[in-house]
């Protein structure tokens, strides 16, 4: 095998979800489809890597120095979403229904990793809600350890502003039968319910 093709192999099994087995069918099947997909997808490569950055107000990934949805005069800039990363963000945005701006953190506090307050982006998040007279901060984290961990965290660096801090509820999802779940959910669905209005 070319030192170039067994390069690409190695750089492709990096990525999340590819291992060396899948990198070398991808390369095969880019190869087979040169022209139509290997080039086009090597030019959007070199696009996204010197075009595309963080924005400087939220984290989120776009062309400018701004993200769009910060940009957006039509957003609740009073309103903060907390996530861990982009791909929340993304996964926020996919569901439509949430019309406030953002706030990536970059992980969660972890004491195992070494990641600490100062590591995340916690004081950027204070300064801009105070700058933003933000009235709610939602804290979408996950429901691990640490992302609760991060949660009571900024929770407790915003109880001495007028900040709402909210979070995402935990439970049952939508279409999910008791009899699947695990303790942990059951638990939390228990605790968090909420009265049926009629």
């Amino acid at each position: 095998m070319h030192a170039s093709l067994d390069q690409l192999i190695r750089k492709l099994a990096r990525l999340p979800g590819l291992g060396p087995r899948s990198a070398r069918r991808a390369v095969l099947y880019l190869l087979k489809n040169r022209d139509r997909l290997m080039v086009p997808l090597a030019q959007d490569l070199f696009d996204v890597a010197s075009q595309v950055r963080a924005c400087a107000e939220c984290g989120n990934l776009d062309h400018g120095d701004k993200c769009s949805i910060c940009l957006d005069p039509q957003r609740d800039h009073s309103c903060i979403c907390v996530v861990e990363d982009v791909g929340d963000l993304w996964a926020m945005e996919r569901a439509a229904v949430y019309r406030g701006v953002y706030h990536i953190l970059g992980g969660t506090l972890s004491a195992l990793d070494g990641r600490g307050p100062d590591d995340l982006h916690i004081d950027k998040l204070l300064r801009r809600a105070d700058r933003l007279a933000a009235t709610e901060v939602i804290l979408a984290l996950s429901a691990t350890v640490d992302g609760q961990t991060t949660a009571h965290y900024i929770a407790e660096r915003l109880a001495a502003t007028s900040v709402e801090v909210t979070r995402l509820a935990h439970g049952v999802p939508v279409g999910g039968e008791l009899d699947y779940l695990d303790d942990g959910t059951l638990a939390q669905a228990l605790k968090a319910r909420a009265k049926l209005v009629s």
